[in-house]
């Protein structure tokens, strides 16, 4: 379990690092650009990005904020209701997240992929899942 709890906190930091260092882009606004490329319409209402993130809506709006002023996502108000904003992913927010893209891989069989040698890669994703949900 110990090992766990480091892993569950070193990870993440080792790959917000690597996409640092190569690209400029921290880990979670990479994740933000690809949970929206991922979303239908790579739209995404604004509470629903933080849920995907892990994310409180306020550190959530903060992130979109940087993004947004990078031209790499744009918020418009939500059609339903008028209220909430949805998330957007731009070409240029698509593009950054294609260029950034080898860097995240890379980073990820570097600090956790290769260390799994020899073991069933589908099995520990699917006991990864049922864990998560």
């Amino acid at each position: 379990m110990r090992a766990l709890h480091r892993l569950i906190h070193a990870l993440p930091r080792a790959i917000d690092a690597d996409l640092v260092r190569e690209q400029g882009l921290p880990l979670v606004e990479y994740l933000t650009l690809m949970n929206l490329s991922e979303a239908p319409a790579r739209r995404l209402r604004m509470s629903e990005l933080a849920t995907a993130c892990e994310m409180s809506l306020s550190g959530m709006s903060r992130v979109v904020q940087r993004l947004e002023a990078q031209g790499f996502v744009q918020r418009i108000r939500c059609d339903q209701d008028g209220r909430g904003w949805n998330a957007v992913l731009t070409e240029a927010g698509l593009a950054r997240l294609e260029q950034a893209w080898p860097t995240n891989l890379a980073a990820i069989r570097r600090h956790f992929l290769d260390h799994l040698a020899g073991l069933d890669l589908e099995a520990l994703a699917a006991a990864m899942g049922r864990v998560a949900t």
